[in-house]
């Protein structure tokens, strides 16, 4: 209890990517075998989520195992993690494990251990289901390459989005730590790739890829730095994901960190998800969303609708002219309604009511397009009174309902 409740703190537990598949033993981690269950904010609940152990080397400011803090210390054995993964998955309580753990003794030490846990589960117990290992900061690529032929995905987390945020909080860690081992693995999928094309029965390495994730609200990075680092280990690792943490205080000894009683930035984590949809899934340039003269993002409004408001002169849009590219950038239409629109108007001119049968959100995106029957343009001159507008109008969740002790932006 006191390893999960440990564990909790780590959002980058996605079970999605794998294609390892059942040759014999139990289990199955191809996408048709992981029953993938998400909350709202996409937290991935179907695996079995753990730490090998709560004790660490380290004491990192924002960490609830950091060193100095007064909790109950425990740990497994690595016989005990193997009995409970396949407990839990033959009783159908779960469908896959995230195993982390903190650092004790070094580094080596706990990787050797979570490697000898995930081999175990394979060769022994013949466990094909789904695995996702965070990696040790500072562990040697000897231990990483081998983990990586038995897991599905691996992470290592970068904590901060910045060096000097990274300073502040954990003066023992750096960025570098974190880098090296992503640019080892992503290396390593590349080599074993390639020789796949070559040599039919090469082994799998980290077939689902590799994620990270940053505590958000903890040190002063804005938004736009954030983004930032996103886009670049995208671009950098090639890898699945990037996620946010919006950091929720632990304790009062440190003042330089928001105190207990201050809410975590749960709205502000939400726009970042929104943006790092909008680049890796809607063509989107990051300077476009975020740049040096607009650093943070809106909180009342979402990204696409903030970025169509500072342009509005590449609006209205015709739906029954421009391209894919073109209506997936109108606020109000994601992709599947797109391409319902674009295969649509091939049988004839796309009206209101055509559109409205396709899902789009239609009181939002009304401002931005024209359709046949449009009598004439429904675009607005002035962004702030079409922002009202779509304000008053919308019923989102994510209305910005600030309550007083709202974690407040740097």
């Amino acid at each position: 209890m006191i390893l999960a409740d440990a564990a909790k703190y780590d959002v980058s537990c996605s079970s999605s990517g794998s294609k390892r598949k059942n040759i014999g033993g139990i289990g199955d981690a191809s996408s048709s075998g992981i029953c993938h269950t998400y909350t709202e904010d996409g937290r991935c609940v179907s695996l079995l989520k753990i730490l090998l152990t709560n004790h660490c080397i380290y004491d990192c400011a924002f960490c609830v195992s950091r060193k100095s803090n007064d909790v109950k210390r425990a740990a497994f054995t690595v016989e005990e993690v193997v009995d409970l993964t396949m407990n839990f998955y033959r009783r159908n309580y779960i469908e896959g494990l995230f195993l982390s753990s903190g650092i004790f003794k070094n580094a080596d030490f706990t990787m050797e251990r979570l490697l000898r846990i995930v081999k175990k589960l394979r060769l022994e117990e013949r466990y094909n289901g789904y695995i996702h290992l965070k990696t040790i900061p500072g562990a040697s690529e000897e231990l990483i390459q081998e983990a990586g032929l038995y897991v599905d995905r691996m992470s290592i987390n970068l904590e901060m989005p910045t060096e000097a945020g990274l300073k502040l909080v954990a003066p023992e860690k750096s960025h570098d730590a974190v880098r090296k081992p992503l640019q080892f693995v992503n290396t390593k999928i590349q080599t074993f790739q390639n020789e796949k094309k070559l040599i039919k029965h090469t082994p799998t390495f980290v077939p689902a890829g590799q994620s990270t994730q940053m505590v958000i609200g903890a040190t002063p990075e804005n938004d736009w730095e954030i983004m930032s680092v996103a886009d670049e280990f995208y671009k950098k690792y090639q890898l699945k994901r990037v996620y946010y943490s919006g950091y929720i205080p632990i304790n009062n000894s440190d003042a330089f960190l928001p105190q207990i009683g201050t809410n975590p930035p749960l709205i502000r984590e939400n726009r970042l998800y929104q943006t790092d949809w909008l680049l890796r899934f809607y063509n989107f340039n990051l300077n476009e969303i975020l740049n040096p003269a607009f650093t943070q993002l809106d909180l009342d409004i979402d990204p696409k609708l903030s970025w169509a408001l500072r342009n509005l002169h590449l609006f209205p849009v015709d739906v029954n002219t421009a391209d894919y590219q073109t209506i997936i950038r109108v606020p109000g239409i994601g992709r599947q309604s797109a391409m319902k629109i674009v295969s649509a108007r091939k049988y004839g001119s796309l009206r209101e009511y055509q559109l409205k049968k396709m899902g789009i959100a239609f009181n939002r995106a009304k401002h931005f397009i024209i359709c046949a029957d449009s009598a004439v343009s429904l675009g607005f001159k002035y962004a702030p009174q079409l922002k009202n507008i779509i304000l008053q109008t919308g019923n989102s969740k994510y209305k910005l309902q600030t309550p007083e002790n709202q974690l407040k932006l740097f």
